[in-house]
């Protein structure tokens, strides 16, 4: 890896979606449109780079309330954008997330074929996020990305999807959600776990270099500079099922929450097994400074503690020399609860649709989202648990049971059904605000 260096990232160009973390509590909108005549097409880029909100934007009346513009691939194509500058993309983005469906594992019952219309399909052009700290502000967010399309015949709105936080600011398993966050180099934003370094700023950002010294930017500069990758992933849950697991796979109330802590990570609040490691710590979950700060490798390294196969410890091994260089799979995510929630207690499922919304944000595509949706999700060679998957969010088969590493004999649970199912998503382009104003500006 390159050694740290003093980065000045341009704040003022870079939309604020990409770098800042999720407000909580939360609301957000996304929206996706498509562009059926070019003109207006980069008429809605010309408006939305006044409606987009840059990084710099941290003392807005509004709060941590921002508007992201995203494009597509199909988007660009619709958009007129060059050839020569539609090839510089990632090879990933250009065949979008639909085409990629093997690799991700979106199979069965998570295949295109089953995703919610539009998404997967070359209709997606533009995807406008609105994320506020609460509905209110939410409002006002929309009203502004409003200006961007309002009243511009020719950019059809094609799909919506509302998202909102629990009273319990849990998602629909019942944990805390939005824990942690990478620091930045050059955004100055904390990072949730002080024990981890900054990243290079071109993890994230397009055009700076990255971990290991390059530099990627699709062409021209001024298109690719300042602007990063986006990843948007609608993701069902069976909550039913999930408590049903639980259930079944435990003797008292006490175990359950035990099994449902080694299957994430973390108990339900937050709090992580590598600081409390016997019992829930609420305290602790709710420590924004303390729950997020600890790594794997010194003093858990067999993963007697935080189990190698939970989920927590797939998506970010930390520390873990098993997983090779971490630091190159990082990303941004974040995660946003839709539908309405099942009652506590509920075992039997009521047919409403209710799930995530997951944004992951990264410079590489490859290395990053698909190399961890593959390899850490689905995939336990690299910590030696041969073909299983991630408990949580894997394509489990159903076949492949769960193991809790234990002394002085291991804890082998049932059989996992996959608990999240794919109802779609989108492989998006997020421009840097001169970027959205070099695209309204293109001419035939």
């Amino acid at each position: 890896m390159s050694a740290p260096t003093h980065v000045t990232l341009e704040l003022d160009d870079i939309q604020r979606g990409v770098l800042s973390p999720r407000p909580t509590p939360y609301a957000a909108t996304y929206l996706a449109f498509r562009i059926d005549d070019r003109t207006r097409g980069r008429e809605l880029m010309r408006r939305a780079s006044a409606a987009a909100t840059s990084a710099a934007d941290t003392s807005s009346p509004l709060g941590d309330t921002w508007v992201s513009i995203a494009v597509t691939y199909w988007g660009l194509q619709a958009l007129g954008v060059p050839r020569s500058s539609l090839d510089s993309f990632a090879w990933e983005f250009r065949q979008g997330m639909a085409a990629r469906a093997r690799a991700l594992r979106d199979e069965g019952a998570s295949s295109p074929q089953h995703w919610e219309a539009p998404l997967g399909t070359r209709e997606v052009h533009v995807v406008i996020t609105a994320v506020a700290p609460d509905p209110p502000h939410l409002e006002a967010a929309i009203d502004r990305a409003r200006l961007a399309y309002g009243r511009l015949p020719g950019v059809t709105a094609i799909w919506r999807q509302d998202c909102y936080a629990l009273p319990t600011e849990k998602e629909h398993f019942g944990y805390l959600d939005g824990v942690s966050h990478p620091a930045v180099e050059g955004s100055g934003i904390p990072g949730s776990n002080t024990l981890e370094a900054p990243l290079r700023s071109g993890e994230f950002v397009l055009g700076y270099p990255d971990e290991l010294g390059g530099v990627q930017t699709p062409q021209p500069a001024v298109l690719g500079r300042n602007g990063s990758y986006a990843v948007f992933r609608k993701l069902h849950q069976d909550v039913a099922g999930f408590r049903r697991y639980l259930r079944d796979n435990s003797a008292r109330a006490e175990d359950e929450e035990l099994i449902a802590a080694k299957i994430m990570g973390r108990w339900r609040s937050g709090a992580p097994l590598a600081l409390a490691p016997q019992h829930d710590d609420p305290a602790l979950g709710s420590d924004a400074h303390r729950r997020n700060t600890f790594l794997y490798e010194q003093d858990d390294p067999m993963g007697f503690t935080t189990p190698g196969g939970c989920h927590i410890r797939r998506a970010n091994p930390r520390d873990a020399s098993v997983a090779g260089e971490v630091r190159l799979h990082r990303m941004i995510r974040r995660g946003a609860v839709y539908g309405p929630p099942l009652p506590e207690g509920v075992l039997e499922d009521d047919g409403a649709d209710r799930g995530l919304m997951f944004a992951f944000i990264g410079a590489h595509l490859g290395r990053q989202f698909e190399f961890v949706q593959s390899q850490w999700m689905n995939d336990g060679v690299f910590f030696g648990a041969g073909a299983t998957k991630d408990p949580v969010v894997g394509a489990a088969d159903g076949h492949t049971g769960y193991t809790i590493p234990r002394r002085p004999v291991r804890r082998r649970l049932a059989p996992l059904p996959r608990f999240a199912v794919t109802r779609g998503g989108e492989y998006c382009f997020l421009p840097s605000l001169s970027a959205l104003r070099w695209l309204g500006d293109l001419h035939d």
